[in-house]
């Protein structure tokens, strides 16, 4: 369908214009020119402190069941291990023969040897110090997590405070991931995990601090509470052309938040953002780890081709994901130093 979004958009014109209405029905790409600073709306007033603040507060109230996200799930070979940092506590992660995550304390109970990069042989693991053998049954020297692959991101559960163990984590709703064009950015910021969820739920800034990416930014305070966020937005493709769509915000849990597309071309894609935190720099300053899942959907029938294309593809998504994460990792870090000076509004 093609989603006219509200606010001063021209009407279609040059070719656009001169196509059949049920042809251009069926384009979701718009004559939406990017107008100049001094044209736009400031949404400086909408994007109250306490607004964000509110939203902030009812996410990080959930129980996230201790589960972490550790990487993609393509990071995890079968003939290898992967150590991970994860809330400032080592973690192995390598493949049973079934292809079942095995996950554990990254330490090798002998000499304490950190067990990244270690054989794996018929699911059993070998430390590469001095050869113990690690089995995802574990023995009374060393006890497994609880692990999940869903797919495309891999998990790992840990003890936390204030969290409640889970049997799996609180995945959002996605499209199928074999009928969709998906890829995982991963990007390190210094702050804490609640300074990139407060990032994503100020969508004001949207259209001001990405002017390359989006344009005609307003939410709907109708449709919208504490628990989510229904913005329409235009996706731009140049300083001309654009995609109109809805989308909503929410938190499934406390370290993650997800954009799903709920009318115009893509609905039902989603984007995934999970914040987790891995331990300290040498500064001791937090870092936060920023993964980022796309997963895009289309029911048209043309969408086949670009799922075909997936590997063309998914350079340029995750460059794009990078490119608006420089900017709202300084947002989130700016956010982060104002809080411990004791300056931050909200």
């Amino acid at each position: 369908m093609s989603l006219r979004l509200r606010g001063d958009v021209p009407a279609e014109t040059g070719l656009m214009g001169r196509l059949p209405d049920h042809v251009r029905s069926r384009i979701p790409i718009q004559r939406v020119p990017q107008p100049r600073e001094n044209r736009m709306t400031a949404s400086w007033r909408q994007a109250k402190p306490g607004r964000i603040a509110a939203s902030l507060a009812v996410s990080q109230a959930q129980n996230s069941g201790g589960w972490f996200v550790a990487g993609q799930s393509g990071d995890v070979g079968a003939t290898a291990s992967v150590a991970r940092t994860i809330a400032g506590r080592e973690v192995v992660f390598w493949r049973d023969t079934d292809g079942t995550l095995v996950a554990g304390p990254g330490a090798c109970p002998h000499l304490g040897a950190l067990m990244d990069a270690c054989p794996v042989l018929d699911g059993t693991m070998y430390c590469r110090w001095h050869g113990l053998a690690l089995t995802s049954k574990g023995d009374r020297t060393w006890s497994p997590y609880a692990a999940w692959d869903d797919g495309l991101l891999i998990w790992v559960r840990l003890a936390t405070e204030g969290e409640t163990f889970t049997d799996r984590p609180a995945l959002s709703a996605r499209p199928p991931l074999d009928g969709s064009v998906s890829a995982v950015m991963v990007e390190p910021g210094t702050c804490q995990p609640e300074d990139v969820i407060a990032n994503r739920l100020d969508p004001w800034h949207g259209a001001w601090f990405h002017p390359y990416a989006f344009s005609h930014l307003v939410v709907d305070d109708d449709a919208s509470d504490e628990t989510r966020l229904v913005v329409d937005v235009t996706f731009r493709l140049s300083r001309t052309w654009g995609v109109p769509v809805r989308a909503e915000f929410s938190c499934p849990d406390t370290r993650t938040i997800v954009m799903r597309i709920i009318d115009g071309e893509g609905t039902a894609s989603v984007v995934e953002t999970h914040a987790t935190p891995t331990g300290l720099d040498e500064r001791g300053r937090p870092i936060t780890m920023v993964t980022e899942a796309t997963i895009a959907y289309s029911d048209r029938p043309g969408f086949r081709v670009a799922k075909w294309l997936t590997p063309v593809l998914r350079p340029g998504i995750i460059k794009t994901a990078k490119q608006l994460w420089v900017d709202d990792l300084a947002y989130a870090e700016r956010r982060y130093a104002l809080r411990m000076r004791g300056e931050y509004p909200g």
